[in-house]
Formats: structure tokens, C-alpha cells, sequence
């Protein structure tokens, strides 16, 4: 029997969206407004589901704590309160889109959490606007 378990977090970061080998017209053609290059930021609401084998001596699936420290330290210390293009290496040459964001969580998360449980990301760029991912390379 596999169970999901999941914690939320938030972080507040500031971002451009757009291709350095295009025009600032293209640019702005193809992001609107996210292409800014005075940036614009987000109030990101972040959800982390980890599901798997309930563990027969805890009860866990994954302690919560350890769960809560891994996403302090991996995702709110190092995007929180920061220019992800500018301040955060992994963006230094990827366009930090939702979609990419949500790939770098899940990389950094996925390294610190045992392999036998699955890995979820859902990011919410705006209340209205989210992306999930789990890895799936297809």
C-alpha cells in the first residue's frame, strides 16, 4: 500500500523571462510583461508530495521534519527573497520559467530523498497559474 504525503512552502522571487539570442521585440512578443528586463516578481507557493511504502516501525512514509529541513534548505534559503536569473546558479543560463523551476526543485529534492519513494513538485506561479512534475523524462 503506498501512501502521499505532502508539505507546502512558499518563496518570494524576482525573474525574467527571456532568450538572450533574441531581439527585445521577440522577447517581448513571446513572454509580455515576464520579459521585463527590469524583472518582475512572484509569490510562489510551492507543494512537495513524497509517496511510498508506509514504514512498518514509524508509521512514516517520510518523517515530515526531515522533509520540511530538505525543502528549508534546498529550495526557501537559496530562491527566497532573490533574483533567480541573477543570484541563483542553476537559472545563470536556464530562463527560469515555472516549468524549469519546478525541474531544479525536483533535482535538488530528488538527490536528498531515498530512492524507493516517488518525487512530486507542483509550483504555483500565480494562484491560477502551476506545474507539476515527477520526473518523468518522457
Amino acid at each position: 500500500m503506498k501512501v502521499t504525503v505532502s508539505r507546502k512552502a512558499h518563496f518570494n522571487a524576482a525573474h525574467r523571462l527571456y532568450n538572450s539570442e533574441w531581439t527585445d521585440a521577440r522577447n517581448a512578443n513571446i513572454f509580455g510583461k515576464c520579459s521585463n528586463p527590469h524583472y518582475h516578481g512572484h509569490n510562489y507557493e510551492l507543494i512537495v508530495s513524497v509517496k511510498g511504502e508506509i514504514h512498518p516501525e514509524t508509521g512514516f512514509v517520510m518523517d515530515m521534519k526531515v522533509l520540511k529541513d530538505l525543502i528549508k534548505s534546498e529550495v526557501e534559503e537559496p530562491f527566497d527573497h532573490k533574483n533567480l536569473n541573477e543570484e541563483v546558479t542553476e537559472f545563470k543560463t536556464l530562463n527560469p520559467t515555472a516549468e524549469n523551476i519546478s525541474v531544479v526543485i525536483w533535482n535538488k529534492l530528488r538527490a536528498k530523498i531515498e530512492k524507493d519513494l516517488e518525487l512530486n513538485i507542483t509550483l504555483y506561479e500565480t494562484p491560477r497559474n502551476f506545474v507539476s512534475y515527477n520526473g518523468d523524462m518522457s
